[in-house]
């Protein structure tokens, strides 16, 4: 049975990246919210109490009996979590009197303890609360200390119980990872033995259980998650796995056979489905982006449910759901508010009748890649650039056409032909190029152009929850617009979009 360690999400920005450090230390861990507690089996090795937005102080304040967990496992309070223990066990915790939000430096750090363990005197921890605990109860020992913050972290005496007030998942704690590793190892007992090669073992052995010589059809979209999925699914149940990779007419140039190739080299049983006169035709004068993105959404379920159906005894549907997509769903605060809707297998509706199989659900993005790897997946799919479901017809503003399609293809390659030549593909998150329903004027030889414009963007990020645009040189900007301008019939201006998500999103519909 695979060890694991449980985070109770108290609400926390930071939840996700504890849980992404605790896994680089190759420990197995799973987040769950405070008010949905899993069944803690004998896999459980220890619990970590999460940060909150909330203040232990007000009176509907996130609870969680960890007495009970204390009793059975190591725990782990960060911020919230460390006040909450606190002030249960019958400490005193107040509103900071100064502001406690930035670097700070371990000023006291008590000698021998287990959780401190090879972290020296000054080094420095990232504080974000505006509370503080200004009293412990008399079996609670102070084991760190900053110039400002008395009670850094604590430990409860005669336990494996442990609060710090800082955060040592973000980069900013010098030494957080050790801390972790000592919690993890020193205080839990964990054998770090959770990897890519153990991942793909343990999934595979459990898809054959699970399957048996069930058929599994699932939907190709030519990216990381889809195609890691089919991979572990064809490693388990060889042919009875049916994929179905659709062309949507909105793919860029040259895609769909390319990946169709690619997907056949793989040895992958996967049917082609050139759908793109139905999508294009379906689309016609939309040019409302929820329209759009819910056209292609409808139509991609008929095209799929059309060619599921053609699959004789089908009883599964394959998905590449990632972890982020499950911890959403069951969030402490519900699923978040919808920006805009997303079109992916995922929606296929009840009347398909099929039980779902997501071989992918525990594992974050990087994780999901590095199994790639560690499954020999070509590098042109595992670093490829997320690419939106609804594909070009949410890069190109208004309504769509054949011809604009065409355009946004020639003026797209042309960009992303010129990031790999220059070495920047692999340093940038996402880039595309969009194409806008205004024209400008222009001179091309000696007449007047009147012309379409297109927009490049390039963005770095982690998991695109957040993003920056990417500063690509002047030189580079200089080529890709002239080599746009002077072979794309019909664009006379190229801009370069320097915004940041937040405020403004990577997609531009």
């Amino acid at each position: 049975m695979q060890e694991k360690i449980i985070i109770l999400d108290f609400g926390s920005q930071y939840t996700q990246l504890i849980a992404r450090r605790v896994r680089e230390l190759n420990v197995y861990c799973e987040i769950h919210p405070f008010n949905h507690l899993p069944q803690f089996d004998e896999a459980v090795k220890g619990v970590i109490l999460s940060g909150s937005p909330c203040s232990v102080r007000q009176a509907d304040a996130p609870q969680v009996d960890f007495k009970s967990l204390e009793s059975r496992f190591p725990v782990l309070g960060v911020c919230y979590g460390a006040q909450y223990i606190a002030q249960h066990s019958g400490g005193e915790v107040v509103p900071s009197t100064i502001r406690e939000y930035g670097r700070a430096n371990l000023q006291y750090i008590e000698p021998g303890n287990l959780l401190l363990s090879g972290i020296e005197k000054e080094s420095q921890v990232w504080m974000s609360h505006g509370d503080t605990i200004a009293q412990v109860p008399d079996d609670f020992e102070i084991i760190a200390s900053t110039d400002t913050v008395k009670v850094a972290a604590y430990h409860v005496k005669g336990t494996k119980t442990y609060g710090i007030q800082f955060h040592p998942e973000v980069t900013h704690s010098i030494d957080g990872k050790q801390l972790l590793e000592n919690f993890l190892v020193k205080i839990c007992g964990c054998k770090q033995d959770w990897t890519a090669d153990s991942f793909i073992e343990t999934t595979i052995a459990s898809l054959q259980e699970k399957l048996g010589n069930d058929k599994v059809v699932l939907g190709l979209s030519g990216g990381v998650d889809s195609s890691v999925a089919a991979v572990l699914l064809h490693r388990a149940i060889g042919k009875n796995l049916h994929c179905i990779f659709v062309d949507n007419g909105l793919l860029r140039k040259n895609e769909y056979q390319q990946v169709l190739d690619s997907y056949r080299h793989m040895g992958l049983n996967v049917r082609g489905i050139d759908a793109k006169e139905r999508f294009l035709s379906q689309l016609a004068g939309i040019s409302d982006p929820e329209k759009k993105r819910k056209t292609i959404g409808r139509v991609f379920i008929e095209v799929f449910d059309d060619a599921a159906h053609e699959v004789q005894d089908v009883k599964w549907l394959g998905q590449g759901t990632i972890y982020p997509d499950v911890i959403e769903s069951v969030s402490v605060k519900g699923p978040s508010a919808t920006i805009k809707s997303h079109h992916n297998v995922g929606g296929l509706p009840d009347y398909m009748k099929l039980k779902v199989v997501e071989p992918l659900n525990t594992l974050f993005k990087d994780e999901v890649r590095r199994v790639g790897k560690a499954l020999d997946i070509d590098d042109t799919i595992l670093g490829r650039h997320p690419f939106p479901g609804p594909g070009l017809a949410i890069r190109i503003l208004g309504d769509i056409t054949p011809e604009k399609v065409a355009i946004l293809q020639e003026a797209d390659a042309i960009y992303i032909n010129n990031l790999k030549e220059s070495g920047w593909y692999d340093k940038v998150w996402q880039a595309g190029a969009i194409y806008l329903p205004v024209q400008s004027v222009g001179v091309m030889g000696d007449e007047r152009t009147y012309e379409n414009v297109i927009c490049l963007r390039a963005v770095g990020s982690v998991d695109g929850m957040t993003a920056d645009w990417s500063h690509l040189p002047y030189g580079l900007l200089a080529k890709i617009s002239n080599d746009i301008i002077n072979n794309v019939k019909g664009i006379n201006r190229v801009v370069y979009d320097i915004s940041s998500k937040p405020p403004a999103t990577i997609e531009w519909e």
